[in-house]
């Protein structure tokens, strides 16, 4: 179970709204009140030292949000990041957060929008060594690039080079040595392969998972392809407009989903075997994140809705492999 193992990272409570109220004129003229986007609503999950977390959902459910909150691109409403014990939160100078920067890096979705392209590669990897100070030697920051370039399985006399000479994945190899510049023990990845060919894809997960195992990285992997998270993840939480439905290990997820949506967003996987297993699409739209539904938010899609699921929001319950938000869990009519 993922709370018998020490966090690395921990999550509490974690909200984030949005104001997206039209100008004050407007709203006195109009009669009208603030607006508030609700994007994350009190999301609680611990990731053990070593392991990955894959958080995936629908496009607009809150998963990269949750991703910049951890990384303090975003200052949260309510709730707590813990990076191996320390609140992220209580840290409000530049100087106090510096030790967590160097910590924790992030690779973002597009490798083509993520490098500056007037500098040379080595100058983008070198630049994390030199803004946190790690080396101050030319030729020993020039040596770690190449290290780097190598690890990532490139060659060194690819740091002369632009980022525009380089394929999607050879850019997004450059994005990781960027990040394992500092020497970080978590990375945050948000979609870092959607915007790969399915080739390419597989060889970045492999690279990951290689210098996962190599040097003890921790990961959090956003994504919204069902096959990557199963193929990198060691837990898997589900988000559904905000909230966090369900999470437990990898297979356990994958073999007996709990949630309705869960269960789902699997039916949604191409069965390339023709097995002829009866699937449930999903059906309906998202609601909008401005006014949800009350009760179970996944309640007007949900065909195990009752009238309880309408009007009173379900809390998480411990399952036997991870926790999961449903009335219908609860009440054993799944």
């Amino acid at each position: 179970m993922i709370e018998n193992q020490a966090p690395m990272l921990e999550v509490r409570g974690l909200t984030k709204h949005f104001d997206v109220s039209p100008p004050l004129l407007n709203r006195v003229l109009n009669g009208t009140g603030k607006i508030s986007l609700k994007a994350v609503e009190n999301v609680d999950f611990k990731i053990p030292k070593g392991k990955t977390f894959g958080l995936v959902g629908e496009s607009g459910c809150g998963k990269s949000t949750v991703a910049r909150l951890v990384v303090r691109l975003y200052e949260p409403t309510a709730g707590s990041v813990n990076l191996e014990g320390v609140d992220l939160g209580g840290l409000n100078s530049r100087e106090a957060m510096e030790p967590m920067r160097r910590k924790m890096q992030m690779i973002f979705q597009d490798p083509y929008a993520s490098l500056n392209p007037r500098w040379r590669v080595a100058e983008i990897i070198a630049e994390p060594i030199r803004t946190h100070r790690l080396l101050s030697d030319e030729k020993e920051i020039q040596k770690r690039v190449a290290e780097l370039l190598m690890q990532v399985s490139l060659s060194p006399a690819d740091g002369l080079k632009f980022p525009h000479e380089f394929s999607g994945g050879q850019r997004q190899r450059i994005s990781i040595a960027r990040a394992l510049a500092s020497n970080p023990e978590f990375l945050i990845c948000d979609e870092p392969t959607s915007a790969l060919d399915v080739s390419v894809q597989a060889q970045i997960l492999n690279l990951m998972k290689k210098l996962q195992r190599d040097l003890g990285l921790t990961y959090l992997f956003i994504s919204h392809d069902l096959a990557v998270v199963y193929h990198i993840s060691d837990f898997v939480g589900v988000m559904y407009l905000g909230r966090l439905v369900e999470w437990a290990d990898t297979k356990s997820l994958f073999n007996q989903p709990k949630h309705p949506y869960t269960q789902m967003l699997l039916d949604a996987i191409p069965d390339l075997k023709f097995s002829g297993r009866p699937r449930t699409p999903v059906a309906g739209e998202v609601p909008s994140p401005i006014t949800p539904p009350p009760g179970c938010s996944f309640h007007p899609r949900c065909p195990y809705a009752t009238a309880r699921c309408k009007t009173e929001l379900p809390l998480p319950i411990a399952s036997q492999s991870g926790q999961v938000a449903c009335h219908a869990v609860e009440e054993q009519r799944l």
